[in-house]
């Protein structure tokens, strides 16, 4: 699958995602400092499914109505370390071939998916 991380994403689970073969755009190396509209744009011109730990970007999806059918992928997860992160990243994508067109909440004990 093809993500956008947005910047608060942790680089252990950027690593994971690749090496299980994901592409992976991170904006912290490729466009620090960036709105999140315009990360959001990216995402939707790129064609990319936004993973993010940012709760703003559901208001801007839905709200402002900002184009984001390519998907974003909220984490409102506890984890102890950035490798507990990557671990559970791993887990919650590998559930789910229907990312894209959702906005999706990844909690510890389940995942929410809203079409957008």
């Amino acid at each position: 699958m093809r993500f956008l991380a947005n910047e608060n994403f942790p680089a252990d689970a950027i690593e994971a995602l690749r090496q299980e073969g994901h592409d992976v755009v991170w904006i912290r190396t490729d466009s620090p400092g960036i709105s999140d509209p315009e990360v959001l744009s990216r995402a939707q011109t790129e064609n990319r499914i936004l993973l993010t730990f940012d709760k703003d970007f559901g208001e801007l999806a839905f709200r402002t109505k900002l184009p984001a059918t390519s998907g974003i992928i909220l984490f409102r997860i506890k984890a102890p370390s950035s490798i507990v992160v990557a671990q559970k990243v791993i887990t919650a994508i590998a559930l789910h071939e229907d990312w894209q067109g959702h906005f999706s909440v990844v909690e510890d004990d389940k995942i929410r998916m809203r079409a957008l």
